[in-house]
């Protein structure tokens, strides 16, 4: 990728009748940048040079506008209250109601997504919050993940006796924090909604308060989450520190030596702050070596609620680390990449490995995440246009594989079956064939496998390394891959091949989750036999960030 362009990041538009248009000159922190140098004298002026300004300079329609550029995120946050109020005033007996109004929301906030997909960029907060293209895509897959996630939890509350309003408030609350962090154009908005989405995952991974394990789950992911936050914003300090700005954009203006001293990259604040900063991101992404919070979060939670946050929760952090370090820490390239090439290789080596010890289904799809998040950090990697194409196609591919895997643990567990460990799956293929069929599909596209969407996924991972002259991090992308090919097979073995017992109880399908599974089984085969369609809106996500950064 190369350097960002030294001119607008952002140009003006004429502000549409009837609302009031504010141009807000983003200097630096909304003030003046402390390094800014008269051009003409050379010395220290409390004045961004004219070039500074420009590229600052961010319109900001003030009214309806501001509110549409968050339409979907004001769609669920009301929900939130709605159902918490149903939870509060309806009688528990039609409380399933709450299910019902979740998907409507979902529904609505996904058609804002697509509408504001059809009409262009349009900023929130002065700038602080972008609605581009690359943050819309985002929304949509954090929509499609939890509208997978309702329909697997109708069945599984009502075997679980939980709350549903509380239930699901959580749930929307925990994806409007995501939808944020993928639309955050600045730090502070980035910390705010990182820990919007993590204070509600940290309740939902506890939620089954009958269950020690569940409680153990929520425990842990809070204590160690908050480490992780404590990183990130102290890193995010220090960044503000050397550069004197929270916008991503002016922070990377200002790398590139607009209004800033030439050597700002080499500031020791900016680069312990970038260190700190990977740590925050990697833990939150179950990065090795920060993962060790992940199988017994994911084993703890309930079903429905780990196979939502296994695919959201990276969506949203992977968003805001296209944004970070492929564009406004682009200018420290050279520092940044030799971390995330050691944690990659980690990641992807030491998942696939501890995956291939478990006999528990969801700590194996809890190291496979590991795993894969190492494959999507080598596509970061690449630090170029193809590369985030490549992380963003393969979330919308992940959502659908990943989800479906997970959801055979929670039907099973619905049926009163015991739904995590593998040997419980034998002859799972004679009480449900389309069950076992469908997680077949969800296994194979996992590893990789051909025509699947998992394979074009990856295949878009490798091509962009590959391009970016980093040969070395693909053949060890298809070695580990290759590692992986055997725990997904030996689940579809024990499935298909091994024998159940005589008296085995029959499992069955709710129509909510018998809908989640076909969907699921859907994109997934959808995705690798035609994904051009939506390869081409992934690219367009990816053009309109770099437009942002003035690329």
């Amino acid at each position: 990728m190369g350097p960002l362009g030294g001119g607008s990041a952002l140009s003006r538009s004429p502000a549409p009748a009837g609302h009031a248009a504010v141009e807000s000159h983003q200097h630096r922190n909304l003030r003046g940048c402390p390094h800014a140098r008269d051009p003409g004298t050379g010395g220290s002026t409390g004045r961004l040079s004219v070039s500074v300004l420009a590229a600052a300079t961010i319109h900001v329609r003030v009214g309806a506008s501001d509110w549409g550029a968050v339409g979907p995120e004001l769609i669920l946050g009301a929900t939130v209250l709605v159902l918490l109020l149903v939870d509060a005033f309806v009688p528990r007996r039609v409380r399933e109601v709450s299910t019902w109004i979740s998907l409507i929301a979902l529904v609505a906030a996904f058609l804002d997504v697509y509408f504001l997909w059809s009409h262009g960029d349009s900023n929130a907060l002065y700038g602080q919050i972008t609605s581009d293209k690359f943050a819309i895509f985002f929304d949509g897959v954090i929509i499609v993940s939890a509208v997978l996630a309702v329909l697997l939890s109708e069945s599984y509350i009502v075997s679980s006796s939980f709350d549903p309003g509380e239930y699901y408030a959580l749930l929307l609350a925990s994806a409007v924090g995501m939808m944020l962090m993928a639309a955050g154009n600045s730090l502070m908005i980035l910390f705010l909604a990182l820990e919007l989405l993590s204070l509600s995952l940290y309740i939902l991974a506890g939620f089954e308060r009958s269950s020690p394990r569940s409680q153990e789950s929520g425990f842990k992911y809070f204590l160690l989450s908050s480490f992780a936050s404590a990183f990130l914003i102290y890193g995010m300090a220090l960044i503000y520190g050397a550069t004197g700005s929270t916008q991503l954009v002016a922070i990377g203006h200002c790398l590139h030596g607009s209004g800033c001293p030439a050597n700002v990259t080499e500031n020791p604040l900016l680069l312990v702050g970038i260190g700190l900063m990977v740590v925050g991101f990697a833990f939150k992404i179950s990065a090795v070596p920060f993962h060790m919070w992940t199988p017994d979060v994911y084993e703890g939670a309930p079903t429905p609620i780990t196979a939502f946050m296994s695919v959201t929760t990276k969506a949203a952090v992977f968003a805001a680390f296209v944004r970070v370090f492929n564009f406004s820490l682009n200018a420290a390239h050279s520092h940044w990449f030799p971390l995330l090439w050691g944690v990659a290789v980690a990641t992807m080596i030491f998942g696939n490995l501890f995956a291939l010890a478990q006999s528990n289904m969801k700590r194996m799809l809890a190291y496979s995440g590991v795993a894969h998040g190492g494959y999507i950090l080598v596509a970061l990697l690449a630090n170029s246009p193809a590369g985030a194409t490549a992380v963003v196609f393969y979330f919308l591919a992940y959502a659908f594989m990943n989800i479906g895997a997970f959801m055979l643990v929670s039907i099973l567990e619905s049926n009163g079956q015991v739904g995590d460990d593998i040997s419980s799956y034998r002859g799972l293929w004679q009480r449900n064939p389309f069950l076992a069929g469908c997680t077949t599909v969800f296994l194979f596209s996992l590893a990789g496998i051909p025509p699947f969407a998992g394979f074009f996924a990856k295949y878009l991972a490798l091509a962009a390394i590959v391009q970016a002259g980093h040969t070395e991090l693909a053949i060890i992308a298809v070695l580990t891959s290759l590692i992986s090919v055997y725990y997904y097979l030996r689940v579809v073995v024990v499935m298909v091949l091994q024998p159940g017992e005589v008296q085995a109880q029959e499992t069955r399908m709710s129509g909510m989750a018998e809908m989640a599974v076909t969907a699921s089984v859907a994109g997934t085969i959808g995705l690798g036999i035609i994904p051009t369609g939506f390869y081409n809106l992934a690219t367009q996500s990816v053009d309109a960030l770099r437009t942002a950064f003035g690329i």
